[in-house]
């Protein structure tokens, strides 16, 4: 699933072809992708309107319109892709890419952008515009964005108060930061030492520091590396990234750069996770030594 960097340059990709651009006619070929009305009347309310503002909050797409707020979210395999005409679009393949377009907006130079999912999870809403973003209801439970300037430690220093699940998990949970995914929070966990089993609400103020600090210097790595593309993350014409060759734990069979100790990998609530059992450890507080984590 596309994690904050990538969804990045998705949004600016976007931007860069569709500023002030008008939706003369919207198609929707799969109507579950439409989360919050029939596709009829999405197609209906999009049309004639312009692409204004181009936004990202976490993992979520959210492209301003005249008059409402387009929210689109990729998971696993959603692309957006612009051809030129509808010759174009005839032109590409029918089993590689056409069966897998669900959503065309055809613009009104004559180019078409096309969402392509080949999983069908993703989903788009469109919704009246709101002067706070979580006042829409697909965002109404997304925490703070991880590069918001405004988050802090004691914003998660109070969210992990309670919290005795894998540390790994917390990173995961949207409601707590926006846009971290898998590959991410294992990164971010090596940089700070941090076994993934630690509990949230063991941690320090320092620890929660240490995180932010380290989640935003590897989530702008990896936005100036493009991205990262390990399996099918690609955006427009095949742009991937290259984040992949600089990652320290997440996917590697090999040993530690660091301590030389073999890198090992288990399931923490059903989501593979890279570490070094060495460099990364596991803290507790004193009155929770014997207590058993909950995964």
């Amino acid at each position: 699933m596309p994690e904050a960097p990538e969804v990045h340059h998705v949004v600016q990709y976007l931007q860069r072809h569709l500023a002030n651009q008008q939706i003369v006619q919207a198609i929707v070929t799969y109507p579950p992708l439409i989360d919050n009305m029939p596709a009829q009347n999405f197609c209906q309310q999009i049309q004639g309107q312009h692409f204004r503002q181009f936004k990202r909050l976490g993992k979520y797409i959210i492209l301003e319109l005249d008059d409402y707020t387009f929210v689109s979210h990729l998971r696993m395999e959603g692309k957006f892709l612009i051809v030129s005409s509808r010759e174009e679009f005839e032109q590409l393949d029918q089993v590689r890419d056409r069966k897998h377009i669900h959503a065309q907006f055809v613009l009104e130079d004559g180019r078409i952008v096309c969402y392509k999912d080949t999983r069908k999870f993703g989903r788009m809403s469109l919704w009246p515009q709101q002067d706070d973003l979580h006042h829409l209801k697909p965002l109404s439970k997304v925490g703070k964005d991880v590069l918001d300037p405004t988050l802090c430690a004691q914003d998660l220093l109070k969210k992990a108060s309670q919290r005795t699940i894998p540390l790994k998990t917390f990173l995961l949970d949207q409601s707590v930061i926006a846009g971290i995914g898998n590959i991410y929070a294992d990164e971010i966990l090596f940089a700070t030492c941090l076994s993934p089993y630690c509990m949230p609400c063991d941690l320090s103020k320092k620890d929660m520091q240490n995180i932010i600090e380290a989640t935003r210097s590897i989530l702008m790595r990896a936005i100036e590396a493009g991205g990262t593309t390990i399996l099918s993350f690609s955006y427009g014409s095949n742009h991937t990234g290259s984040f992949q060759n600089q990652l320290q734990v997440h996917g590697q069979k090999g040993n530690c750069p660091i301590c030389g100790h073999e890198i090992e990998h288990q399931k923490i609530n059903g989501r593979t996770t890279y570490f070094c059992p060495h460099c990364q450890k596991l803290k507790k507080k004193r009155s929770r030594k014997n207590n058993p984590i909950k995964e």
